[in-house]
């Protein structure tokens, strides 16, 4: 195959903005981006120095590259989103939402308005509020509204046919304006409170019926003034139930989380002062990716690049700094017909808001990985990445930690087919080898697993993954070798020169060195059971390092007891004195013979 000409295609470029698309040898989109200028971007991916791991894998795969002027920046982001939506290129981080959000409806030209859910182009005459992040988001509010203000929801053609009033009027979800059972009035006041509420101005209605409730019951009116208690009973109940974030303001919170074993992007939906929802993606990436590009590719996507009816807030609130804010702020503004800011330094409520929309990421994220399906592909994928002629069961893998040698500790950590396997979790505390030294700690922690799993106290793995490179892995063979365990499989998990997740080296005992792409569903399971060992590891350290320095130099002196510690510390007022003391000062201590203070003495100083 004749390699591309990047040289000589670079010089007929111009110094316009613009977008350009990437294809690979068989005519395949790889990669569509824009640019401000394009002969300076185009270029910059034909380096021959300072390129990083991602724009290497994508340059090594391309043969032809086209590109289209545009009259600016902004044109050149709408044209980019809309090539992104049309050919999905593998090497764009591409998020699939096809469908349009779904709102409230509020036929408001009607003499009785009717509420109703809806999703698609808003043709009809009349309010819509949202947008809802779901359908579920939707009917729950609808069902409120049906409670504390009884406008109806039933279908025109069922409300004009009416002689009687139906079920909702009976159990108080209506108030019957079919039958004439609440006057014009009555029902548009009930309209006015439901399109308040949800504006967000709850507490105004509070306060609303709050003074009708004291007016009815000083006109002695006590069967209306107990509507109005029931009333501002129900919205107090819903005020406690729902997370209200701030008294007014449309907002979307967006969080970008990235983890060795993928990608989540959610988005919090705040509308009037009222927290909505939220909807979570997962997108995947071949590329090495960090929060604000991913943020960057989302944000476009999500506003310019989606599906008809999408709202665009006044203010977008993200967890990273994106490239190009100006660029995109102008060209979502230039959409919405009015200024939209991008805020990603924030402070006070909305650095809340950041942190809850940061954290509800992490937590889909974590249940999207251990999504049974998703687990399921991962070992399949590890099978076939490991030439296994049955796909493995159980998992294990060893990880060292400590602080310059202090404290060491190794975790075995256990994962089988439903994820990590918590009660066969182990932790060992190490001892006698040289600080520092990880060959004799991991020699250590495996001799011990693995001569308790020769006495029949556990299961033998599958595959034995060593966090860790030759070294590590060398030890675990001479373990498994002398103690005569067959049948586990050995691979080393080290980290590349980046120690970027997706640049690990994966060695497997006795065979060759893997090349795993970042987006390979083995290369996220090895990474998700090594990171959880590191955890683990690091956990225990912790833990056993924080005992150690809290306990009294006393501590673990043989013939040393509480009491004899006790009178020790009366006597010299601290374990420092303790420490200086010779040992005719210790024995003189009521209770430590002179025997025992040499003994003391010389286990003090290390002698």
């Amino acid at each position: 195959m004749i390699k591309f000409d990047a040289k000589s295609f670079i010089k007929t470029l111009p110094s316009r903005p613009g977008v350009y698309r990437m294809y690979d040898g068989a005519g395949e989109i790889l990669y569509v981006g824009k640019a401000k200028n394009l002969k300076s971007r185009v270029s910059s991916y034909f380096r021959t120095t300072a390129l990083d791991s991602k724009t290497m894998a994508l340059v090594s795969h391309i043969q032809e590259v086209e590109y289209t002027v545009t009259g600016s920046e902004t044109e050149a982001l709408l044209l980019e989103q809309s090539l992104i939506k049309e050919y999905k290129p593998p090497y764009n981080i591409v998020f699939r939402d096809d469908k349009s959000y779904p709102y409230i409806f509020l036929s408001s030209e009607d003499k009785f308005p009717r509420l109703a859910f809806h999703r698609g182009a808003q043709k009809r005459k009349g309010r819509y509020f949202g947008p809802f992040p779901s359908a579920y988001s939707v009917r729950d509010s609808l069902n409120i509204l049906q409670k504390v203000f009884q406008v109806r929801q039933c279908e025109d053609t069922f409300f004009k046919n009416r002689t009687r009033p139906c079920l909702q009027y009976q159990i108080k979800r209506c108030s019957g304006p079919c039958c004439d059972l609440v006057t014009p009035e009555d029902y548009a006041d009930d309209v006015e409170h439901a399109i308040m509420f949800l504006e967000g101005k709850s507490n105004a209605v509070m306060q609303d019926y709050a003074d009708k409730m004291e007016a009815a019951s000083g006109k002695l009116e006590f069967e209306k003034a107990a509507h109005y208690r029931d009333q501002l009973t129900h919205l107090r109940k819903i005020q406690e139930q729902q997370y209200v974030v701030g008294n007014q303001g449309d907002i979307d919170v967006m969080a970008a989380v990235i983890k060795p074993a993928g990608v989540c992007v959610l988005v919090m939906f705040i509308r009037g002062g009222r927290l909505l929802g939220n909807k979570t993606y997962f997108p995947k990436t071949r590329l090495d990716e960090d929060e604000s590009s991913v943020l960057a590719a989302f944000l476009p996507q999500f506003y310019l690049g989606g599906a008809g009816g999408r709202e665009t807030p006044p203010e977008v609130v993200v967890n990273a700094r994106v490239e190009d804010k100006l660029l995109l702020e102008n060209a979502l503004t230039e959409k919405a017909g009015r200024k939209v800011l991008i805020s990603d330094n924030v402070r006070s409520q909305r650095k809340r808001w950041v942190e809850l929309a940061v954290t509800n990421a992490e937590q889909s994220l974590g249940s999207h990985v251990a999504n049974r399906n998703n687990l399921e592909q991962r070992f399949q994928s590890l099978q076939a990445a490991l030439s296994m002629d049955e796909m493995p069961t159980r998992l294990e893998c060893f990880d060292i930690s400590h602080s310059s040698g202090e404290a060491t500790v190794a975790s075995c950590v256990v994962f089988d087919q439903n994820g990590p396997l918590k009660s066969d979790y182990r932790r060992f505390n190490i001892d006698g080898i040289t600080p520092g030294d990880d060959y004799a700690a991991m020699a250590q922690a495996l001799n011990r697993r693995y001569t308790r799993i020769k006495k029949g106290e556990g299961s033998v793995p599958d595959i034995l993954f060593i966090d860790g490179g030759k070294g590590q892995l060398r030890e675990a063979e001479n373990i498994l070798k002398a103690l005569q365990i067959e049948g586990v499989m050995l691979v080393g998990v080290a980290k590349g020169p980046s120690r970027k997740a997706g640049l690990e080296s994966i060695i497997v005992s006795g065979g060759p060195e893997l090349d795993l792409p970042p987006d390979n569903p083995a290369l996220h399971l090895i990474q998700h059971i090594r990171d959880e060992s590191h955890r683990f590891a690091i956990t225990a350290h912790r833990n056993r390092r924080g005992k150690k320095r809290t306990e009294s130099v006393l501590e673990g002196i043989e013939g040393v007891g509480p009491k004899r510690r006790r009178a020790l510390l009366r006597h010299f007022g601290g374990t420092a004195q303790v420490s200086s003391a010779s040992a005719e000062e210790l024995a003189k201590v009521e209770g430590i013979s002179r025997v025992l203070a040499d003994q003391i003495y010389a286990t003090l100083h290390n002698q």
